[in-house]
C-alpha cells in the first residue's frame, strides 16, 4: 500500500471513531495544506471542505489554493478576516508585531472551528513533522487542530509526496511561508533551511551527529527545547 492510501485511510478511521462526517482544512495556497486536502479528498470524497480564510493575505496564496480545489473537486469557503483583524488590533493594547502576527492564525482556527462545529466535522490540521518538532506553528493558531496527517512526515517528505499527488509544481516549489506578514518566509524567520533542518533531525533520530554542523545542531536543539511546552499537555496542578 503506498503511503497516500495509508494516509488517507488513517484519515478516514479518525473521522469514523469520531463520529464525525468528514473535515475541514484550510487552504493557504501551500504544499502542506494542499497535501492535506488532497489526502483527505481521496479518504472522504465530498465530505470535505477547504476553508479560505484571507487575513491581510497575499492574492497568490488564494489563487493557488482555488487551483488546487479546481483540479481536485474540493468544495471551498471564503471568510475575508481582514476587518475582523484590525478591529481586535484597534480594541487590545498595544503590542508587538509578533503577537498580532499570532492573531491571524488564530482567528483563522477560530473559523474552522466553527465550520467543523456546524457541519460535524473534524478540523484536519496541514502542520508538518519539522515544524512540529522546532515549534514553528502557533500555539492555538494553526496549532489547534483534531488531526494532524502530516505529523509524521518531514517537509522535504511531504514535497515528495505532494509530487506523487499531482499537486502542481508551482506549490510544491512555492517559497513556504505563513503569510504572517509581508515577505515573511518560514526559513527567513527559523534562520535555517527545511533541507538542512530535516537533515539534523534525522540525525538526531538516529544518534549520528558527527557530521551535522554544530550550529546547526545547537539551533535545532535549542528550538526543540523552547517548544516543548506547545507539544506538552497542559500542566495541572
Amino acid at each position: 500500500m503506498g503511503l497516500s492510501k495509508e494516509i488517507a485511510n488513517w484519515i478516514k478511521e479518525q473521522v469514523e471513531k469520531a463520529n464525525k462526517k468528514g473535515v475541514v482544512v484550510g487552504l493557504s495556497g501551500g504544499v502542506d495544506s494542499a497535501a492535506v486536502a488532497v489526502l483527505s479528498k481521496k479518504a472522504l470524497g465530498q465530505n470535505v471542505l477547504g476553508l479560505l480564510l484571507p487575513c491581510k493575505s497575499s492574492p497568490q496564496d488564494e489563487k493557488l489554493a482555488l487551483k488546487v480545489a479546481e483540479k481536485f473537486d474540493i468544495r471551498t469557503e471564503k471568510v475575508v478576516l481582514d476587518d475582523v483583524f484590525d478591529k481586535l488590533v484597534q480594541t487590545c493594547i498595544e503590542s508587538n508585531n509578533m503577537a498580532k502576527a499570532n492573531l491571524k492564525p488564530r482567528l483563522r482556527m477560530s473559523i474552522l472551528y466553527y465550520f467543523a462545529n456546524t457541519l460535524n466535522y473534524l478540523v484536519a490540521g496541514t502542520g508538518n513533522k519539522s515544524e512540529f518538532l522546532v515549534g514553528y506553528f502557533t500555539k492555538h493558531g494553526d496549532g489547534g487542530v483534531d488531526i494532524l496527517p502530516l505529523g509524521g512526515l518531514l517537509k522535504t517528505e511531504v514535497r515528495e509526496l505532494a509530487k506523487d499527488l499531482g499537486i502542481p509544481d508551482e506549490i510544491i516549489n512555492r517559497v513556504p511561508s505563513a503569510g504572517l506578514w509581508d515577505g515573511q518566509t518560514d526559513e527567513g524567520e527559523m534562520g535555517i533551511t527545511y533541507e538542512e533542518l530535516d537533515k539534523v533531525i534525522k540525525a538526531l533520530e538516529k544518534g549520528q551527529i558527527k557530521d551535522i554542523d554544530e550550529n546547526s545542531l545547537l539551533k535545532v536543539k535549542k528550538m526543540m527545547r523552547d517548544s516543548e511546552h506547545k507539544r506538552a499537555k497542559v500542566p495541572i496542578f
